[in-house]
């Protein structure tokens, strides 16, 4: 793992992640996607201020009425620009939310990954929603709150022309988000496993993108062979590239995502609670339903929950 900010959950020895993206079908755009992709027909419930959660809110962000939230907005379903520029998905749905249930508005801001933990240990911004698996590195340096689980997978072309066993990606031509735990886990982990095993390792340690949907399109347009990143992005690349893509193997490795805070912060006992309340009163669910993620759900969100 590396020191800063891997997005997604450890790998299991020798398998990688599979990354998705808002991509459009033949275009080389950054951009996000041209739909939201968002199940209309679920309703989300409005959500209502906690007194005594707003209670804990440190006075400066009270007074100020607003929640600065990062996120890398390249992640759909999880963060994402829709067709309009506006930064979408399941995590800004939640962080806004989260933001209610405290009595503030959430002002989502568009970040580089790797920048946005150095952001909040800076100051910069009060919290993050962007996919961040909680793991105990993260811990070290800020307080992470749990709220999703997800697991990592693998992508290939529809068919798997070439072949690839998920098992041994080898050699192989592999497309991940920079600063990513699939990143960190060919360099650590598959490509250690690949030179102990007398194979040829995967080029450069991965065909490295900042943006996912980058990420996606390599693999779409040839350039790459495989894509690794988060169960639910994966997910939803595959219905965004319009069949071009398949899942390879069973997803593996699941942990929690947690939302990133100043460590030791006032808080973070209040963004627990609030992701908590949601859970109760049935917000929580909703969202998810609304981006199809439901998968995902868990039932208790708990401070620095990390197992590894």
């Amino acid at each position: 793992m590396s020191v800063r900010t891997q997005r997604t959950r450890l790998f299991a020895a020798g398998v990688a992640a599979v990354s998705v993206s808002l991509v459009l079908t033949g275009c080389g755009s950054s951009k996000s996607g041209s739909s939201s992709g968002a199940n209309a027909s679920v309703s989300v419930p409005a959500v209502i201020s906690d007194a005594s959660l707003a209670a804990l809110v440190p006075a400066d962000i009270k007074s100020a009425g607003k929640l600065v939230v990062a996120t890398d907005a390249s992640y759909a379903p999880n963060e994402f620009k829709d067709d309009k520029g506006a930064i979408v998905g399941m995590d800004v749905d939640l962080a806004n939310a989260i933001a209610k249930k405290l009595g503030l508005t959430a002002d989502v801001q568009n970040a580089t990954f790797d920048a946005i933990i150095p952001g909040i240990t800076g100051n910069k911004y009060a919290m993050s929603m962007s996919s961040f698996t909680d793991t105990k590195e993260r811990e070290a340096s800020v307080d992470m709150v749990t709220y999703f689980s997800a697991g990592t997978g693998i992508a290939v072309k529809k068919g798997n022309p070439e072949k690839i066993d998920p098992n041994d990606l080898c050699g192989k031509k592999v497309a991940v988000q920079t600063g990513t735990t699939q990143a960190a886990a060919i360099k650590d982990t598959i490509n250690a496993a690949c030179t102990k095993a007398g194979k040829p390792t995967i080029p450069n340690d991965g065909d490295k993108f900042d943006l996912q949907t980058d990420v996606t399109q390599a693999l779409v347009s040839g350039r790459d062979q495989v894509m690794l990143a988060d169960s639910p992005v994966v997910d939803y690349a595959l219905k965004q590239t319009n069949g071009q893509l398949e899942k390879l193997g069973a997803v593996t490795d699941t942990a929690p995502y947690g939302v990133v805070l100043q460590k030791n912060s006032p808080l973070t006992k209040a963004v627990q609670g609030a992701v908590q309340s949601l859970m109760a009163d049935g917000t929580y669910k909703s969202i998810l339903e609304k981006w199809g993620v439901q998968a995902g759900a868990i039932d208790k969100s708990v401070v620095n929950g990390a197992t590894s």
